[in-house]
């Protein structure tokens, strides 16, 4: 592959629902393009994007893949993203290195929640984008059904640059708007349009043209004085109305017989912008904000936006230049870690193969392997020119699994391998959580936590078990309450002896205080360390159901100590015998982490959600309706939200989105909490 600059280069993202047709146009595109002399096929598992082991299990794309081909001496950079839901931080992280995205709809199916989310990303990374409604050819497609689809849901005026020739069976080609000619199979063959199809095709094209002229004050002066503009004006205007988001154009195609194929490769090149027209990104340098334009002789500006991890193949550290030059064997400096790096070869990758290069220009998508320390959304620059490139927002994980390793082999490196996963993706976390004694892992969904249990059985060769996770309750007292313990030991070599009389009640400045309260030395002071060191070992295993103590205060008031047998250890055991007594006398009882919730679902759907939050225990604090989508705020229990996730894309089709986070600690209601604490009985009669 030859070298390219900026002004010829296009990144551009393929991004839809589930099954709507990316990889197979992409591998389409790449045949057409002639980077290969074959088109692979999903089913055989030999498609250049979908190229990892699982992948192929599922007959999914579950990465990004990157997609270079060569045409019309211009380097198009696709990125094949996935479709299905949980993975779409993968979706995120292409887009915040694209300059243009491609969203594609099933011409049967009409607009998916895959489709709403994709364009809602391309909004939210201000990309020009295109429409493409693909698989033309399928029984039952309709375009203009799916077309009325997404206009309800786009914000962004759509306008048609092609209509179909032919539906279902009969689709045969397109027909192009600014040309007005009729483009057969590829779009090689060019005739003119069927007379039946004209007045069609010359009303979309005086709206085509309207929409072009909005581009540019010339072309609208000379639209409104002539009513017409050139086939070049109109590109000019349209590829303006386009990077301003003004417009998506609308294009049509059939890739599984390769139909339409070529005007959208114009298209790319003609409309989307390179890394030289886009917006100036803007990064944080030593004195604040600098806007950087994509340029080879810029100060250095590397953002990494994917990593992979493999024990055999090493780490794989993908890049978007954004300013600058990367060269082989050259060092830079990573600014998030501190640290400098050395580039050892630099690559170019499509799918798993891997073309070497020199150098890569700003502006584009490179590989480099071996960097140690390098994650992903770090920035690398000249350490003489530190930056920081922004890093997107990714969506909080919110499906929780416990993990437990299933050998003492997958123990010692649960941590290491956990931390590794995280590091590649940026909608996955870990955290050993202290009040249950668990290592809960989150993600997007249950199809991703899966997919990462496979990969670390795979590529790290360790083995865990998942459960639901425990709720992190706490357990307090809600009066006082008084105890004493009397510990005595006579047999068997020396004695030990301690009593401990203390005190209990409920404390809301902090988890606990302690008090000495002895008066006339009936008791050392002396031993006050070792009974506080018996009560916190009680307060962390708890009294109730095993779960820490807090909220209390601790008063010691008396006690009695021997003069040979009185030992600190002696005390400890008496403190810990008190404080339990003394906190089941003091009405004890669980509380729970209540969460605020907010649920955005499409208007359609609020009863049906309403409905199912009134049996989680939900406190509904609000509601509020705007263009089709109702947003619900409530307060409700951890307990009742372990897998919401899944619940509410059944009961929204996939729409509904939510994210929740702690608000207060209420306490348990009595029928639940003795469940959790015969439960907790239960458990330790089976460890027993």
């Amino acid at each position: 592959m030859k070298e390219y600059s900026t002004d010829s280069i296009r990144n551009i993202v393929l991004a839809s629902h589930s099954s709507a047709g990316k990889t197979m146009l992409a591998e389409v595109l790449l045949n057409f393009s002639g980077a290969t002399t074959r088109v692979g096929k999903i089913d055989d598992g030999t498609t250049i994007s979908d190229y990892d082991d699982e992948e192929h299990r599922r007959g999914i794309s579950l990465y990004t893949s990157v997609i270079p081909m060569e045409y019309n001496n211009t380097k198009i950079n696709l990125l094949d993203t996935p479709g299905y839901t949980d993975f779409i931080g993968e979706v995120i992280s292409a887009m915040r290195v694209a300059d243009g995205a491609v969203v594609l709809v099933d011409a049967v199916s009409g607009l998916e929640v895959g489709t709403e989310i994709a364009l809602r990303y391309a909004g939210d990374f201000n990309l020009p984008t295109f429409l493409l409604i693909n698989k033309m050819d399928r029984d039952n497609a309709n375009f203009a059904k799916t077309l009325e689809s997404v206009e309800k849901f786009s914000e962004t005026r759509l306008i048609p640059v092609q209509l179909p020739w032919g539906e279902k069976a009969a689709f045969q080609g397109v027909i192009d708007l600014i040309s007005m000619k009729a483009l057969k199979g590829d779009g090689k063959t060019v005739v003119e349009i069927p007379a039946e199809l004209k007045g069609a095709a010359e009303e979309a094209r005086m709206k085509l043209v309207e929409a072009a002229a909005e581009g540019d004050d010339s072309l609208l002066e000379k639209y409104l004085e002539s009513g017409e503009l050139s086939d070049e004006e109109v590109v000019r205007g349209l590829a303006n109305v386009v990077r301003a988001r003004a417009f998506i154009p609308v294009f049509v195609a059939a890739a599984g017989t390769h139909t339409g194929v070529k005007p959208l490769l114009d298209a790319m090149i003609n409309l989307m912008p390179s890394p030289a027209a886009a917006p100036a990104v803007e990064a944080e340098g030593k004195g604040g904000k600098e806007s950087l334009a994509c340029r080879d002789d810029g100060p250095l500006a590397i953002y990494v936006w994917k990593t992979t991890a493999d024990p055999f193949v090493g780490k794989q550290t993908f890049l978007r230049v954004y300013s600058g030059m990367v060269t082989s064997d050259s060092r830079v400096w990573n600014q998030n870690r501190g640290i400098e790096e050395r580039f050892g070869s630099v690559y170019i990758p499509r799918g798993k193969e891997m073309i070497a290069v020199k150098q890569v220009h700003a502006g584009d998508i490179c590989v480099v392997p071996k960097l140690s320390e390098t994650s992903t959304s770090n920035t690398l620059c000249d350490k003489a020119h530190p930056l920081t490139l922004p890093v997107p927002a990714y969506p909080t994980a919110l499906y929780r699994v416990a993990v437990f390793p299933k050998t003492q082999q997958d123990s010692a490196k649960i941590s290491s391998v956990l931390t590794r996963l995280c590091e590649e993706d940026m909608t996955l976390s870990w955290e050993m959580v202290a009040s249950t004694n668990q290592t809960v892992l989150q993600g997007m969904g249950d199809q991703h936590i899966d997919v990462v249990v496979r990969r670390a059985e795979s590529k790290f060769q360790m083995n865990v078990l998942l459960e639901e996770p425990k709720v992190p309750y706490e357990e307090t007292i809600t009066k006082k309450g008084s105890a004493m313990y009397r510990h005595k030991k006579q047999t068997g070599g020396a004695g030990q002896f301690g009593e401990v009389h203390l005190r209990v009640e409920p404390y809301s400045d902090g988890p606990f205080e302690f008090a000495w309260e002895v008066v006339g030395g009936a008791v050392s002071q002396s031993y006050s360390s070792s009974i506080q060191k018996g009560i916190a070992a009680v307060m962390k295993d708890g009294v109730l159901a095993g779960y820490p103590v807090s909220g209390v205060r601790v008063a010691v008031f008396d006690g009695k100590e021997h003069p040979v047998d009185s030992k600190p250890v002696a005390f400890e055991i008496a403190g810990r015998g008190a404080f339990k007594l003394a906190f089941r006398d003091a009405n004890p009882v669980l509380r729970e982490p209540i969460m605020l919730v907010k649920i955005v679902v499409p208007e359609d759907n609020m009863g049906d959600v309403l409905g199912d939050l009134n049996t989680r225990r939900a406190r509904v604090q609000g509601m509020e309706t705007e263009k089709g989508h109702s947003t619900i705020t409530a307060h409700v229990p951890l307990a009742e939200m372990l897998r919401y996730t899944t619940t509410l894309r059944s009961i929204t089709g996939g729409r509904g989105y939510f994210t929740m986070e702690a608000a207060h600690t209420e306490v348990v209601p009595a029928h639940i909490a003795q469940e959790v604490i015969a439960a907790h009985a239960k458990e330790e009669k089976e460890e027993e």
